[in-house]
């Protein structure tokens, strides 16, 4: 048995059939991801009569790029339909994928093929992907020049592949999707920010093809980085239902502006779905100036009373269900949420439980005015190096904070 085949070496491949005769040649390779990802299930084989269905198991042999079967031609089934398959030339040569492991898109010139022998029986598993110029070397020139020329010409060519344990498919046809079964689980596992780098460098359907299929939690962080334009463009290719249950996974202050940048009737379709709490939060951001600090603050965050004490503030913590990055203090306030202070959350480690919090709480107040600009809050997050600063109304009621990833945003719109 001979070592690894490419793809393109194998198409076109003579097919010999128990008898020793020639059946004919590979049109396509066939993979069943719904059953094994990562074995070929059968060939497309282009015959006198037609092409047929050879199922890989079938096979005997592949040495020097010709494949011998078990039985005859005739006994191979005509093709009828390739639905549930995926044709390797039509759905991966030229394609665009995702490369997980280097976080980017990229386009699939070849794919090493490895022969293997499991229980007597013959398996062809799919390899590297090839995206670099040796599979582009071996397509130019297949046909033209002999094989062996061939690859010694490509084997010269740096090799630049990546595993195909790494690749997710992309597949803008939503049933076809579901029917191969092909998910996003590997680009879910992705940090945020990544996911959104290669959102952003897909082309509008196959964009909107993978955020339509991740699952909300992923998709409203994913979201969260991406540039508003295309979050508005994403939101509006999926429809209001699960729309509302990407918003009601985001930050409160990230909602209130995505639906603040969308058109009025698409915002309160997605509002309308949304669960009533997380509906009355998000509908009393918006209802805030977009370029004050009220128009960037969230409200989730840790609020206490005076009294309260250190294992309060732990307690509390261990239910808490926003995003624990954003909590770096813990806020005092009175009966009437007015605020009176704000503990470090560093302070809580080395006090006793029954501390009072007020004990730990530093003199001087830090916060803003709701109608603060967005310089002034960028200049006092500066000034007093904070992770997050409280914003007050008229009453020095606290209303929300300020995070520091607000704050970036803030100076990353202004470049």
């Amino acid at each position: 048995m001979s070592g690894e085949i490419a793809l393109s070496s194998l198409l076109g491949a003579p097919v010999h059939d128990g008898s020793g005769k020639l059946a004919g040649h590979v049109r396509e390779v066939a993979l069943s991801p719904q059953d094994d990802s990562s074995y070929i299930s059968e060939l497309v084989i282009k015959t006198a009569d037609g092409d047929r269905l050879l199922l890989a198991k079938e096979m005997s042999s592949l040495e020097r790029g010709v494949i011998t079967v078990k039985g005859k031609v005739d006994e191979w089934p005509p093709l009828v339909s390739s639905d549930g398959l995926l044709l390797l030339e039509r759905d991966l040569l030229d394609q665009q994928i995702i490369d997980v492991s280097g976080r980017k898109v990229v386009r699939v010139n070849d794919v090493d093929i490895h022969p293997e022998q499991i229980n007597g029986t013959l398996r062809l598993k799919l390899g590297r992907v090839d995206i670099g110029l040796r599979g582009a070397v071996r397509r130019l020139l297949r046909g033209l020049a002999p094989m062996k020329a061939v690859e010694a010409l490509a084997s010269r060519m740096p090799d630049k592949s990546i595993p195909w344990e790494v690749v997710d498919l992309i597949e803008t046809d939503p049933t076809r999707r579901v029917r191969l079964k092909l998910a996003y689980s590997r680009l879910s596992k992705l940090h945020p920010a990544d996911i959104a780098d290669i959102l952003e460098d897909l082309a509008p359907a196959e964009r909107e093809a993978v955020f339509g299929s991740l699952e909300e939690g992923v998709a409203a962080e994913a979201l969260e980085e991406i540039n508003p334009r295309m979050q508005v463009d994403l939101m509006s290719s999926i429809d209001s239902d699960k729309a509302a249950d990407i918003v009601e996974e985001m930050d409160p202050d990230a909602a209130a502006n995505l639906l603040g940048d969308m058109p009025q009737e698409t915002s309160d379709e997605i509002l309308e779905e949304m669960e009533p709490e997380e509906r009355q939060e998000v509908s009393e951001l918006l209802a805030f100036e977009e370029h004050t600090a009220a128009g960037h603050m969230t409200t989730d965050y840790i609020a206490l009373p005076p009294e309260a004490t250190v294992g309060d503030a732990i307690e509390r913590l261990g239910s808490f269900e926003g995003d624990r990055e954003t909590i770096s203090n813990i806020y005092l306030v009175d009966a009437h949420e007015i605020l009176k202070g704000s503990v470090p959350l560093v302070s809580l480690v080395l006090a006793p439980a029954a501390t009072k919090l007020t004990a730990l709480a530093p003199d001087h107040l830090i916060y803003c005015p709701a109608g603060a600009s967005e310089k002034e809050v960028a200049e006092m997050f500066d000034k007093y190096n904070l992770l997050t600063l409280a914003v007050v109304d008229e009453q020095m009621r606290l209303t929300g904070i300020i995070t520091a990833d607000d704050v970036i945003s803030i100076l990353r719109s202004k470049l």
